[in-house]
């Protein structure tokens, strides 16, 4: 009897122990059901410890003050002027919603000399409690008046300063009185994957919240203009940013900017790209103090070492900026840099691809005397080059008679011919350029994989001047399996000079 009592008890305590360790477990992963008493208890944090969700609610209340809504006033004669490259700031009828949406009314005679307004709309956000608000370049570009509403007041707004390369632009209004302004964090320690929120007037539907992450850093290659692209260094996200949406913030969990909306990729869903706020903190004091930015120039074109290069080249490493061109008079030729040199420091500073070398001499003065490390010919050599001021047009980052003979076209696909004053004049080119016509490349070639085009005009061969049919295909029929010529290509349509690295087929 005694046996039974305590095989009883004892499987009760078991029963007992398995009850307590459920509920434990149930508990961790929230299988229990919270009481109503958790559900109404209050929840501010944005994030638990940086894990979950984190509070949208509390983050957009915060922002919302220091977001404003721009329109932008030009007055024009005739055609219209504007339309942005990037397709961020929805041009507007003055109070037709449908020229707003579905574009301007095609049976509204306006005389060619008839003076009409062009009215473009936009988003921006207050940095600082006296008044000054930024936005993008494109949104207030050209402007005759520019008009900032906050909440449910309107001010006049006095464009401080405009910076095309960065499409950004300070504005200063006097509301009287102390404004809201949002933090600035820190763009560089953004990491893909974070949550961020985008606030805007998308199709003038006034402070609409998104919320996506962080899809990429560093996106460049987005606007055709060769002046801009150097500085193209976007954040892409996938927060949803439509028209109406440029110039507005980009924010983190914290609450704080970490970027500029300004650009949204048509075709797709989803793909915007937004300017990092660091970019700004650089520009911003000339900005507000000379209302333009001006920047040191080495008149070079490059790009970044890639395998190709380092083997065609005999490059130690993938590290460094290719000097793919050289600006004929600029500070880079008259310090004795040449096409094919890999600029590997500045000042010291090491340069591991053109990003490194294109931001250190922006952010340097005119006038200011850099020092360059080089490798050429597989040697280092010092360089001193005092720095121009960069200007609109100038571009510091990389872009990517007979025939040749059968050699050519089957070895590498591509057919050359000799300069001709035909060939001069339907090519645009100036008395002194020599070389050899690009007449055909096959699109399935090595020449083609260099991305070699027909138009080109290749100016010497592993760096050596080039001018006749027949040592072109002596060079190519000559050249082992798995080498690389060096060409040095000359495109008259962008003006555009560039090494085209074509291996030879193993």
């Amino acid at each position: 009897m005694q046996k039974s009592t305590k095989r009883a008890l004892s499987f009760s305590v078991l029963i007992a122990a398995a009850v307590v360790f459920g509920m434990v477990v149930a508990g961790s992963v929230n299988v229990t059901p919270r009481s109503e008493a958790q559900r109404e208890a209050p929840a501010r944090p944005r994030a638990a410890a940086g894990i979950g969700v984190p509070s949208f609610a509390d983050i957009a209340e915060e922002a919302m003050p220091s977001v404003v809504s721009i329109t932008s006033t030009d007055i024009v004669k005739g055609a219209g002027r504007r339309g942005s490259p990037f397709g961020g700031g929805g041009s507007q009828g003055e109070g037709d919603p449908f020229e707003f949406f579905f574009g301007p009314r095609r049976n509204q005679p306006r005389g060619d000399d008839e003076e009409h307004k062009e009215v473009q709309g936009g988003t921006g956000f207050v940095i600082s409690d006296d008044g000054y608000v930024v936005t993008n370049n494109h949104v207030v570009e050209n402007a005759d008046r520019v008009e900032v509403r906050l909440a449910k007041e309107r001010f006049p707004a006095k464009i401080i300063g405009r910076d095309p390369a960065t499409d950004l632009a300070l504005l200063k209004i006097d509301a009287r009185r102390k404004l809201a302004a949002i933090p600035l964090g820190d763009s560089d320690r953004l990491r893909v994957g974070e949550w961020v929120m985008a606030i805007g007037d998308p199709l003038t539907f006034d402070k609409t919240v998104t919320v996506g992450v962080v899809s990429a850093k560093e996106r460049s290659g987005l606007t055709a203009d060769a002046a801009t692209r150097s500085f193209e260094n976007f954040i892409q996200t996938d927060a949803a940013i439509n028209f109406g949406n440029s110039g507005g913030p980009l924010i983190n969990v914290n609450g704080e900017v970490i970027g500029i909306n300004t650009a949204m990729f048509r075709p797709a869903q989803n793909i915007g790209f937004a300017v990092p706020i660091n970019t700004l903190k650089q520009v911003l004091p000339q900005l507000r103090d000379k209302g333009k930015v001006t920047r040191g120039y080495l008149g070079i074109n490059i790009r970044n070492v890639d395998p190709d290069v380092a083997a065609a080249f005999r490059l130690k490493g993938a590290e460094g900026a290719f000097v793919e061109s050289v600006v004929k008079g600029e500070p880079a030729d008259k310090a004795g840099l040449q096409p094919g040199d890999t600029i590997v420091r500045v000042d010291n500073v090491p340069v591991k691809e053109t990003r490194d070398l294109i931001g250190y001499v922006s952010a340097k003065p005119p006038g200011t005397r850099v020092k360059l490390s080089v490798m050429r010919d597989g040697k280092e050599a010092p360089f001193t080059v005092t720095l121009a001021e960069r200007g609109a047009d100038s571009t510091l980052e990389a872009q990517k008679g007979s025939k040749g003979g059968d050699e050519s076209r089957g070895k590498i696909g591509i057919s050359v011919q000799s300069l001709t004053p035909e060939i001069r004049r339907m090519a645009g080119l100036e008395s002194g350029v020599e070389g050899l016509y690009v007449q055909h490349v096959k699109e399935v070639s090595p020449a083609a994989d260099a991305q070699l085009r027909e138009g080109d005009v290749i100016t010497s061969v592993n760096g050596k001047p080039i001018g006749s049919t027949e040592e072109f295909g002596k060079i190519v029929k000559n050249t082992p399996k798995g080498e690389y010529l060096r060409f040095y290509v000359l495109r008259p349509q962008a003006k555009q000079s560039f090494f085209a690295l074509v291996k030879i087929d193993d």
